[in-house]
């Protein structure tokens, strides 16, 4: 009767049901402070307290919501669909058509990884650059949940074994720290060469999803997308304004670090700059909050979820009570610890929030069963890692579906989360236990 199972359990059984996520993390989070004795006050009182964490991501993506809706306007998004549509060639004979899908899955993956390290702006790229690609992913019948497994593989895998950016963040300041401070004796070089097998876990994922599972056409609404995205007219004048607006929009995030006040220049620009006469300023801004506000509205309700869960306290019950169940063997070990890590992660949303609540007590737990440093590592960062693809909740899989659905053709729960979690969590789970047992 842990209260984090039955919770992660309840809200994925939720929005499997076709329930809205923002109330499957409110009910869920509702009874897992009911089931953890916390009573429905407390429960309230801390569900509340979680709500301001998740403020800044939704408004990040309203206003970015907003600065792609001013793009599309803009006539700059027609122009890329044009030449890339144009590069399919008058005949579109099946060998253009599996050239230009191949270059924009490579592109897409592309961006996905730079974002993560080369240039660490996370999930800012999909709403701006993924509704503008829609009519040619149309033109080419290619599956979106094909997309959204590229798009989540380049957000994960990057940080799990690239120690730059956001790989920096998770490898060194997170999870090398959280080792050394809980009495494992790592250094930063052991770190990516510990997850590069778990990451084989994700590689093979994408493998599957490209060559076997998503490799056949998938026909969607050309109408619904044309709604969405119009095709607007091509002004020179307009194009240089655009370029101008997404280069000020990436220059003040990276300066200011926010998300927030990068697409808030980005759209003052297009506001003031007469690119967006044609329409209603006011117009383009509610288009673009409306288009994000599922996402956000979800990205609060998730805070409040995992505030709840950790205010429980049974986050450290479910951990500590595995050398309950797992006496004396070691690959029964390996295997318990990486699926209670994608349960907490799963609920929480976030691999870079698990480590600090878990490596507390995987850590001892590891030292004692003759684990290995490099054994321990993989195992207190695959786990973590585990339920970041395949969370409603994660930015993971929020990000590629707030770019993906653009058009209304694009289910959260059926097209990003179980597509993500079946490709990445169970070869991740299987490929994590055996760099445990091996290394």
């Amino acid at each position: 009767m842990n209260a984090v199972v039955i919770a992660v359990c309840l809200m994925l059984g939720l929005s499997l049901a076709r329930v809205n996520v923002v109330i499957a993390l409110t009910i869920s989070a509702l009874v897992a402070g009911l089931v953890g004795g916390m009573g429905l006050q407390q429960t309230v009182d801390a569900f509340n307290t979680g709500l301001g964490g998740g403020a800044q991501i939704a408004l990040s993506y309203a206003l970015l919501g907003a600065f792609a809706v001013a793009l599309s306007h803009s006539g700059l998004t027609t122009l890329i669909s044009r030449k890339m549509i144009g590069a399919l060639g008058k005949e579109q004979s099946s060998q253009n058509i599996k050239k230009v899908r191949w270059a924009l899955l490579l592109a897409i993956l592309t961006m996905a990884i730079s974002s993560q390290n080369i240039l660490p702006i996370h999930i800012a790229f999909i709403p701006i650059l993924i509704p503008p690609l829609l009519h040619l992913m149309s033109k080419l019948s290619l599956d979106r949940r094909l997309v959204a497994c590229v798009l989540t593989f380049g957000l994960v895998t990057t940080y799990m074994i690239l120690p730059v950016g956001f790989g920096g963040i998770f490898l060194n300041d997170i999870l090398l720290a959280n080792l050394n401070n809980n009495g494992l004796e790592a250094v930063r070089s052991q770190i990516p060469q510990a997850m590069l097998l778990p990451a084989l876990g994700m590689i093979t994922g994408l493998l599957i999803a490209v060559f076997i599972t998503y490799r056949k056409p998938r026909e969607y609404e050309e109408q619904l997308i044309l709604t969405a995205e119009p095709e607007e007219g091509v002004n020179k004048r307009n194009i240089a304004i655009a370029m101008i607006a997404i280069i000020a929009t990436l220059v003040t995030q990276l300066y200011t670090g926010s998300m927030i006040f990068g697409a808030l220049i980005g759209f003052i620009i297009f506001s003031f700059s007469g690119a967006l006469k044609h329409v209603a300023d006011q117009d383009v801004f509610n288009q673009g909050v409306r288009m994000m506000a599922n996402i956000g509205f979800i990205m609060i309700s998730a805070a409040g979820f995992a505030a709840v869960v950790k205010e429980t306290g049974d986050v450290s019950t479910l951990v500590a009570s595995l050398s309950d169940i797992i006496g004396d063997n070691k690959a029964l070990a390996a295997f318990l610890m990486l699926l209670v890590g994608l349960l907490i992660t799963m609920g929480i949303g976030s691999s870079f929030s698990t480590i600090p609540i878990i490596a507390t007590i995987y850590v001892p737990l590891a030292l004692t069963f003759g684990f290995s440093v490099a054994a321990t590592i993989a195992l207190v960062g695959t786990a973590a890692a585990l339920g970041d693809a395949g969370s409603p909740a994660s930015d993971s899989t929020l990000g590629p579906t707030a770019g993906l659905n653009a058009d209304g053709q694009h289910d959260h729960i059926r097209d990003s989360v179980i597509p993500t979690f079946i490709h990445y969590n169970i070869p991740l789970l299987v490929f994590g236990w055996i760099a445990a047992m091996v290394l």
